[in-house]
């Protein structure tokens, strides 16, 4: 019953953390659109394209402008993770995750507030999300040590995948929420997603129950002393101490045999101790490249989907005019999508990446290799990229189908590093049963996988004027880069199914 509670409750709380990061990308298309569609400058400017911007986004330099936006929260986030999972395991867990998330609410409402109170200087903008991506920190480690806390290793790939897709239900949810207002009042695209995350911190704080010890449970167990994940049957177990609900084989007299007295409370690792567990250096550079390419799909996808749609409809009018037949299909991405029906299509890729999470979560639990798994769906992914570029704008059929496709090849290995990877290693075998590193590896892997979440949008408001391909070509190179930095954990992975096969068939793989 608890540990369906921590489930549910820590899926809500970080669904909500991503509700409210998913505005902006939404809100660009409407910060600077193309005011030429909507009919004359009222007020007889001379500049009929921008006159229905807001400023400072009415310039030419918008998209460097909305790079620096996407840079300031995700720097801001890349640096306070590090310190964040070192707060996180000195600090009482249910107050540090409450406390940010009404923090994050209040940033997320300021940055709305903007609009009523008619503000047009950059530095407001950027100072708010600076903060927000400071206290935005204090989610990850807080909800993967709470799940950590209750669940062993044993089918940790599965429930942690599909427990992840809390990460692509709250780009939906936050994508859908911020579109009923984006064309009419932008700021309630902010307002609202605050007063939900701010909400759900409150409730998180009269709720959450961080350790199974707190309610009378027993942890479950990891390993054993031999490094071999316990309890063949059901290694999820949570035993109960006492009463007709235990489901401890462990008899009554076992357990009376046991001290009374409390074991020593161990110390939480230190950053370098966490930097030495094998796995972590690696997996950590990998997700660095990973996330670069799906936060640039998080923050770029909708802008992506308004321009290809603009150049399209442009190309169309000017084939008509010449008198040319149209090859592009009425239900293709020249019809123009606007703000809201661009936002509503992009959620299609974090469909995907629910289904990528649970995917990747499955067969690794299957075949045990976690890196394997990774590498594979990396590589796919690569050409898939590149396709959906040149195809995935043909019809709306073939946008729908590449960008679910797309979002489970790019959000796969980011979903089962970032959770069952940073669990397993966060209760890694060398580690003695010491409970207290499971936040900081998980901040370590997250933060460094947020230097890329940064670079990748801060690249693409760089390269996207010189054209698209040039942005997805990055992209490609980056999943490369990811694949190749896995490679000695993969070799390591192949070599134990070898030495396994080999001697159930009696002989020694060389």
């Amino acid at each position: 019953r608890y540990r369906g509670l921590t489930l549910v409750l820590t899926f809500l709380c970080y669904t909500s953390y991503h509700l409210s990061r998913k505005p902006i990308s939404i809100v660009k298309s409407q910060l600077h659109p193309n005011c030429s569609a909507l009919g004359p400058n009222p007020r007889n400017n001379s500049n009929s394209s921008t006159w229905c911007s807001w400023a400072p986004f009415d310039g030419d330099n918008y998209k460097e402008l909305f790079g620096a936006l996407d840079n300031a929260f995700l720097v801001a986030y890349a640096i306070g993770m590090f310190i964040s999972g070192i707060f996180g395991e000195r600090l009482p867990l249910r107050y540090y995750l409450s406390g940010g998330m009404v923090v994050s609410g209040l940033f997320t409402a300021l940055f709305g507030l903007g609009y009523f109170w008619n503000i047009h200087v950059l530095w407001y903008f950027i100072i708010m999300q600076v903060c927000n991506g400071l206290v935005q920190t204090t989610g990850w480690p807080s909800v993967v040590a709470c799940v950590g806390n209750w669940f062993g290793k044993g089918k940790r790939g599965l429930i942690m995948g599909i427990w992840n897709s809390h990460t692509s239900v709250g780009n939906i949810l936050g994508s859908l929420i911020a579109g009923v207002w984006v064309s009419s009042a932008w700021g309630l695209s902010f307002i609202v997603p605050g007063i939900i995350i701010a909400a759900m911190g409150i409730i998180c704080f009269f709720f959450l129950v961080e350790y199974p010890e707190d309610v009378g449970c027993s942890p479950p167990l990891h390993h054993d002393a031999g490094g071999v994940t316990s309890n063949e049957k059901d290694p999820e177990a949570v035993t109960y101490n006492e009463g007709p609900l235990s489901i401890s084989g462990q008899s009554s007299a076992d357990r009376s045999d046991s001290p009374k007295e409390p074991a020593e409370e161990p110390e939480a690792i230190s950053f370098l101790g966490a930097l030495r567990i094998p796995g972590v250096v690696e997996f950590s550079l990998c997700l660095l490249f990973a996330k670069l390419v799906s936060y640039t799909f998080l923050y770029w996808l909708p802008l992506y989907i308004v321009n290809v749609g603009e150049f399209l409809g442009a190309v169309r009018r000017e084939r008509a005019r010449r008198g040319e037949r149209l090859f592009i299909p009425p239900l293709s991405l020249a019809a123009h999508f606007g703000a809201k029906e661009a936002g509503d299509l992009s959620t299609l890729f974090d469909v995907g990446g629910i289904l990528g999470g649970i995917f990747a979560g499955l067969i690794s639990d299957y075949t045990g290799g976690r890196a394997t798994t990774c590498c594979v769906m990396l590589v796919v992914a690569a050409p898939t990229l590149f396709l959906y570029n040149h195809v995935g704008q043909n019809g709306i059929g073939t946008s729908v189908a590449m960008l679910i496709i797309c979002g489970a090849l790019v959000n796969g290995p980011y979903a089962l590093i970032t959770t069952a990877v940073s669990a397993d290693l966060g209760t890694h075998e060398s580690l003695k049963g010491n409970a207290k590193a499971l936040s900081t590896v998980t901040a370590i892997i997250d933060g460094t996988g947020s230097i890329g979440a940064a670079l990748g949008p801060l690249l693409a408001g760089l390269i996207s004027p010189t054209g698209w391909n040039n942005v997805f070509y990055m992209l490609i190179a980056a999943d490369g880069l990811a694949c190749l930095l896995l490679a000695r954990v993969v070799v390591k992975e192949v070599r134990g199914w070898c030495g396994c096969i080999a001697r159930k068939r009696g002989y020694v793989c060389t």
